[in-house]
């Protein structure tokens, strides 16, 4: 009797193991054909996006590459399934053209486009695109956003755009611009100081790429600087974009720690199921 139940009690490791295989593969290929989440990192994309925001991105919209495949588990290649081409205003993941590191930036130049940047200010088949003059945004400085937009080259003293409430609480107000793409494509920028990725000469963005740019633009590597300066390098060719922003599912604001508490206090308010389109302009719905 005692065998019997033994041997009726035996782990069949070999489906337990072909099981666990199985759903790793179905949740590889639903990251890499339909949606993943994303990490913001970095500040480059301010005040649109905050360090600590947890995104989706979805992976079908511009067809299918070596660069969706999450993990950069496919060499790099030429080859695109059903592509098709974003459009201005777009987020998207380019993956840099010399390390698998994805980067998230703006698309704001399209395949054919002449595209210059003069004084902070892209130039579009030789047209300025427009920028109005916003409110600073009141953004809560906290772990993640501590407010930091470097030095001032003129006079070496930071730059200082906090700002106490009468309530108490410590916002960061940088200076704030609404440009606005030829397809009424709107959202906001922060160009606080001169530096020299304000001025890019024109070229003729090829067939096969788009040119993106960080909201942040005195302090984004994208397409205006070069690879040995963390930069894209110019334009990104389609097949190196992986997919395109979508919409916030929840941010954290630095506080996170192993107390479980923590991991309810420390979610930003506001943000959760935010999304990433941009707005389009009265004038283009008119």
């Amino acid at each position: 009797m005692t065998s019997e139940k033994s041997a009726e009690s035996k782990i069949n490791w070999f489906a337990e193991i072909r099981g666990l295989g199985i759903m790793l593969f179905a949740v590889l290929m639903f990251h890499s054909l339909v949606a993943k989440p994303f990490y913001i990192p970095s500040e480059s994309m301010l005040p649109n996006l905050l360090v600590g925001d947890r995104l989706v991105v979805s992976k079908y919209p511009y067809g299918w590459s070596w660069a969706s495949a999450s993990f950069h588990l496919l060499p790099r290649g030429d080859w695109r399934v059903m592509g098709d081409t974003p459009e201005y205003g777009d987020i998207v993941i380019p993956v840099h053209p010399e390390r698998d590191e994805d980067y998230i930036k703006r698309v704001v130049g399209l395949p054919g486009d002449r595209f210059a940047v003069v004084n902070g200010q892209i130039i579009l088949n030789g047209k300025p695109v427009p920028q109005a003059v916003e409110p600073p945004l009141k953004i809560p400085v906290d772990g993640n956003m501590p407010c930091d937009f470097g030095l001032n080259y003129q006079t070496g003293e930071p730059f200082d755009y906090k700002v106490t409430l009468e309530s108490g609480q410590v916002v960061c107000e940088p200076p704030t611009l609404r440009e606005t793409l030829p397809n009424g494509a709107s959202y906001l920028i922060i160009d606080h100081m001169d530096q020299p990725l304000d001025n890019f000469e024109e070229i003729t963005i090829p067939d096969d790429a788009v040119f993106v740019m960080g909201d942040n633009r005195d302090h984004s590597a994208d397409s205006r600087a070069e690879v040995w300066e963390k930069g894209l390098g110019g334009p990104v060719p389609l097949k190196n974009i992986g997919g395109r922003a979508e919409f916030i599912t929840f941010s954290l604001d630095g506080s996170t720690s192993l107390n479980p508490i923590s991991w309810f206090t420390s979610l930003r308010g506001g943000r959760a199921w935010s999304t990433l389109r941009p707005a389009i302009a009265k004038d283009e719905q008119d």
